[in-house]
């Protein structure tokens, strides 16, 4: 059996880091018996500058990428549909906040020397993007 060790760089406010992810997990499941993956998780703040207390999701979308409130709602709609490919739901909201990660990257630090990296990973976008739950 082959051994990968694939290196992700990502940020848990990043709704395509978790359709990639996905996307590459049905692709290993695919070939798992010829290949065995073992996946790490590096860090990437999406907003380093993003003050304490987090932005609006659609808010911060408009001003960061100059787009309508309209083009928002169609690339939050194309987001979820490309989710549901790869099964993963989002639940975008109305009150959804985008943050400061830089916190959660540290936790994922210590999450992986704990050997629970991945885990805590899936159940931060989890909690982000399908339970809506604040993550500050």
């Amino acid at each position: 059996m082959n051994k990968l060790q694939i290196d992700i760089v990502s940020d848990v406010m990043c709704p395509w880091c978790i359709v990639g992810y996905k996307g590459l997990a049905l692709a290993l499941k695919q070939l798992s018996p010829h290949f065995e993956a073992t996946i790490n998780w590096l860090p990437f703040e999406l907003n380093p500058h993003m003050p304490s207390e987090g932005q609006d999701i659609k808010e911060h979308l408009i001003e960061k990428y100059g787009i309508t409130e309209q083009q928002s709602a169609q690339n939050r709609e194309m987001i979820a549909l490309r989710g549901k490919e790869v099964g993963f739901d989002f639940n975008f909201s109305q009150h959804m906040r985008m943050i400061n990660s830089f916190d959660l990257h540290r936790l994922l630090a210590w999450a992986k020397e704990q050997g629970k990296q991945h885990e805590l990973q899936m159940e931060l976008f989890n909690e982000h993007f399908t339970q809506n739950l604040p993550l500050d």
